[in-house]
């Protein structure tokens, strides 16, 4: 499958997302080390700081995104998305509905859309998204989540039920199990702890 928003992705189809408590580096610091390895499209996300302060990382790791070509999606808020002029917003099943922020952000953002089940994964594929995430796979330390892990049979599911749609794996992906995640079905996978494992 190619889309867009896959067009984005290295060869090894990964999605990085940034963590300060992971990786022990700002948002800005993260996107300038994917940079130096190849990757274009990062994901912000930050559940610690308030929003002034994550709005003035966002900020910063906005500039760096811009001097190396990054696109940059901004998880769960809408508003920082906005205001920093972000390329996309990730949603959760309990953010802003999906209709509202493709209206506040126009067509031409990356939308994409948290699931953790088959039926949600169902669900989502009729909303005006680009991409689904599904997980946890796997038990993550990344997150808490009191979401059951998915497994890859009901990833390949997924993959069955919405064929339409690229399919994001995320949650205890790591270099050992990443190709079998990749051929139970999905068409990237999301990573945060496993990039500052080495």
């Amino acid at each position: 499958m190619t889309s867009p928003f896959l067009d984005l992705l290295d060869p090894t189809r990964t999605y990085p997302i940034t963590d300060t408590l992971v990786s022990g580096r700002s948002h800005a610091e993260q996107v300038a080390e994917f940079a130096k390895r190849g990757l274009a499209l990062v994901q912000l996300r930050e559940k610690n700081l308030p929003s002034g302060e994550f709005y003035r990382e966002a900020e910063k790791a906005m500039l760096v995104a811009r001097r190396h070509g990054i696109k940059i999606i901004i998880n769960d808020r809408v508003d920082i998305a906005l205001a920093v002029n972000a390329d996309g917003v990730h949603l959760g099943q309990e953010d802003l509905p999906i209709e509202a922020a493709r209206r506040l952000l126009g067509n031409k953002v990356i939308i994409g859309f948290s699931t953790h089940n088959l039926a949600q994964a169902k669900r989502a594929a009729l909303l005006d998204i680009d991409y689904l995430a599904i997980g946890p796979i796997f038990p993550t330390t990344s997150k808490d989540s009191s979401n059951a892990a998915v497994g890859l049979t009901q990833l390949s599911a997924v993959r069955q039920a919405v064929p339409g749609i690229p399919v994001v794996a995320i949650g205890g992906v790591n270099g050992e199990n990443r190709t079998a995640i990749l051929g139970a079905g999905a068409d990237a996978v999301a990573v945060i702890s496993d990039l500052w494992a080495h």
